[in-house]
């Protein structure tokens, strides 16, 4: 297995935008956004080995 925030894909990421578009549209929302990833990772028996907030993860727009 890899890191958490490889598994945020060029798809992914595409789709997230697309609906966080349709979400601000459909809310009548004109605000300034981002797209923030926060990065778990646990041992085998469930305790935490790190936690990340990866601000601006999701470019394009």
């Amino acid at each position: 297995m890899g890191l958490p925030e490889e598994a945020l894909t060029l798809h992914k990421s595409r789709k997230l935008i697309r609906l966080a578009e349709i979400y601000l549209g459909e809310h009548d929302l004109d605000v300034e956004w981002r797209l923030d990833l926060i990065a778990v990772e646990l041992d085998n028996s469930g305790k935490l080995l790190r936690c990340e907030h990866i601000r601006d993860a999701v470019l394009g727009w």
